[in-house]
């Protein structure tokens, strides 16, 4: 994909694309119900976020890297 071509509003929608659908799938898993994006089981989406991340370092955006952790929902916040 071109990421050049993309404004950076188009990049930063693409990249929390990335996030939701990877919280989601965390969502559902720990209620034990199917992946629906399967963002961990598929490779793509790592690369399609790291290119997304290039694309924006490179403009010098900035934004919050994904946390690909397996327990980043489970994390005691606030402890």
């Amino acid at each position: 994909m071109n990421y050049q071509a993309f404004t950076n509003d188009s990049l930063t929608m693409m990249y929390e694309g990335v996030r939701g659908a990877l919280a989601s799938d965390d969502e559902l898993g720990g209620f034990g119900e199917e992946r629906r994006f399967r963002v961990r089981e598929t490779p793509e989406w790592k690369v399609h976020a790291a290119d997304l991340e290039s694309e924006m370092l490179r403009r010098g955006m900035m934004f919050e890297v994904i946390d690909w952790s397996e327990d980043q929902a489970t994390l005691p916040f606030g402890e």
